[in-house]
């Protein structure tokens, strides 16, 4: 490790105790080289707490208002809406980051300086994820970024800093960018008191600092205004930030009223890295887990406006309250036709049939489809693909069968309430319906549950409206008629065109799987001064056969994610093939 990082600890652990932080049962210490500093757990708690951080030293939209120097700035602005809170966080580590004798200085000096996402690639490093989402997302917000610097940031921090005393630090794009960088790969939920985020006078925050005075005299962790980070299983963030304010959230709640959860940073807390799992053990680093990554999907909205009867279409995908994308994570694939490993639980495989079928079998008519529960796409996803796939007759033949339907039922219902009042009506349709649960996948079950679920429909309205008007059909009823109309495999090709589509974008930007593949394996990453060294040994020559390829952690990164981008679209194609095969064979 070197000098200079020793350097940087020192003085930052001694601004932690000056400020009331404790670390009861882990220590802050360099990691390594790609991660930086982390936390470690120690051998020196026995009730769970790690980490205790007075409420004070969170960096929130209140603190920033409340500032001397920022708040009379932004606080007219906040209230007129031309900025949000993230924003007034963002602006503050910016102008904390230039001022020269920023009381946050200890803090800001332990934080990275430049960071590995893609916002921050050359020209040449962001070519490499070219044909993925990242790469076209990366574009829209570095420019939206650049769009928010020169209209807002620039010429407020030089005022901010002007104000402060200091004419000569130049703000650049670059302070806001890791100041935006900061924010977002630190930022945490944090649980606080109503009155603490609205005082209603002076007596509120004075609580609050009281509380904070006594930290040092007292163990009850669970009676001071306090975040408490007393983990013992961290699997994602937000289970995580549950888990470490627990003590306030309790206290809070019951002494101080409705408790808020607000958006900031959390010195010390914000030292935990990422890493798939993590558990506790002595001298073992505390870490975090940002969930299943996935590959994202989409019917491009603007192009709805070009298929034919776009209008039609674009009323009836907001009456099923469809969705024009999705993300695919892996796990999908775990239940799908190419899973491996053990199948599912046969009592799942029920639970979401039946659930399943309230969105489909209108009348009966058409048969369950026998792939149902291998089905990996999300059914929203696929009622936007069934809607856009749809013929001028099917439209129509929808717009009927909702009409006729809903007809037929009332005509029923009048029956029904002709033999029995309005309560016993509900309780006969819903014995009925209880039984049609027991049976299995019959024409006779699927017609009872559509012909019971609008007849609750309408009970519902009766009873809210009376007899009079016109009812509008629920999504579900506009998804039903449209799957009885259309069935899968219009949707199911137009899912394998985005896929196929996706995948040749992906090619023709970087090359094959395999191609990437090859590149990893005879990678070597330069930016560390071991690893720099063993590439000049051993680039100029074949080592084991090949020769070495030195790039950037960077440019290795890209290749990664975007190797991992066609292996999943190649895996969710082929999945999307076999249910079109299997639509088309059972006719639907």
């Amino acid at each position: 490790m070197e000098i200079s990082t020793e350097a940087k600890l020192e003085p930052f652990l001694q601004w932690l105790q000056v400020n009331k932080v404790e670390l009861r049962g882990c220590k802050i210490k360099y990691s390594d080289e790609s991660k930086g500093f982390g936390i470690f757990s120690s051998n020196e708690f026995s009730d769970g707490v790690l980490l205790v951080v007075p409420l004070d030293l969170a960096i929130t939209p209140m603190r920033v208002l409340q500032d001397p120097l920022i708040g009379p700035e932004c606080r007219a602005m906040f209230e007129d809406g031309e900025v949000d809170d993230r924003f007034l966080m963002i602006l503050f580590l910016t102008v904390e980051r230039l001022r020269k004798n920023s009381s946050w200085k200890p803090y800001l000096d332990m934080l990275p300086t430049t960071f590995g996402n893609p916002l921050w690639f050359t020209d040449d490093e962001l070519l490499e994820l070219k044909g993925t989402t990242l790469y076209r997302a990366t574009e829209l917000q570095k420019q939206n970024l650049l769009t928010l610097y020169d209209d807002k940031v620039k010429d407020l921090v030089k005022k901010l800093l002007v104000l402060d005393g200091d004419s000569e630090s130049e703000v650049s794009f670059e302070d806001f960018l890791w100041a935006n960088s900061i924010f977002w790969t630190r930022a945490l939920n944090i649980p606080l008191p109503h009155s603490y985020v609205f005082p209603q006078n002076q007596e509120d925050l004075n609580k609050y600092d009281s509380i904070n005075n006594s930290a040092e005299l007292s163990n009850d962790h669970n009676s001071r205004g306090e975040l408490i980070n007393g983990l013992n299983d961290i699997k994602n963030e937000a289970q995580r930030v549950n888990s470490q304010v627990n003590g306030a959230t309790s206290t809070l709640t019951s002494t101080q009223g409705e408790t808020l959860w607000i958006e900031g940073l959390v010195p010390g807390i914000d030292f935990c890295n990422h890493v798939e799992r993590s558990s506790f053990h002595s001298e073992k680093e505390i870490s975090i887990s940002y969930g299943n990554k996935g590959n994202e999907i989409h019917y491009p909205a603007e192009a709805i406006h070009s298929i034919p009867l776009s209008d039609s279409k674009a009323l009836l995908l907001e009456e099923q309250k469809a969705q024009l994308r999705c993300l695919l994570p892996k796990s999908l694939l775990e239940h799908g036709f190419f899973a491996a490993g053990h199948p599912k639980d046969g009592n799942n495989d029920n639970k979401l049939e039946v659930d399943r079928i309230s969105s489909f079998s209108w009348s009966g008519q058409r048969r369950m489809p026998s792939y149902l529960n291998k089905l990996v796409f999300p059914e929203n996803f696929l009622t936007a693909l069934r809607t856009i796939a749809m013929q001028e007759d099917e439209i129509s033949k929808v717009s009927s069968l909702l009409e006729e339907a809903f007809l037929v039922c009332i005509s029923l219902f009048s029956c029904l309430q002709i033999v029995f009042p309005n309560n016993v009506s509900i309780q006969v349709a819903s014995i009925v319906y209880c039984c049609t649960r027991v049976t299995n996948g019959c024409m006779f079950e699927s017609f009872m549950f559509w012909f019971l679920h609008l007849i609750g429909s309408i009970i519902d309205f009766q009873k809210l409206v009376g007899s009079g008007g016109e009812r509008q059909p629920s999504d579900a009823e506009v998804r039903a008629a449209v799957w009885e109309t259309c069935g899968d495999s219009g949707a199911l090709q137009l899912l394998v065109d985005l896929l196929q589509a996706k995948l040749t974008e992906l090619e023709e930007s970087s090359g094959m799987e395999d191609y990437d593949s090859e590149l990893l394996l005879k990678s070597c990453i330069t930016e560390s001064q071991g690893q720099h060294a063993s590439c000049e040994n051993n680039s100029s020559e074949e080592t084991n056969g090949w020769t070495q390829h030195k790039m950037s952690r960077k440019t290795w990164s890209s290749i990664v994610y975007r190797r991992g981008q066609k292996e999943l679209a190649l895996l969710f194609l082929k999945e999307a093939e076999h249910a079109l095969q299997l639509a088309l064979t059972e006719g639907n």
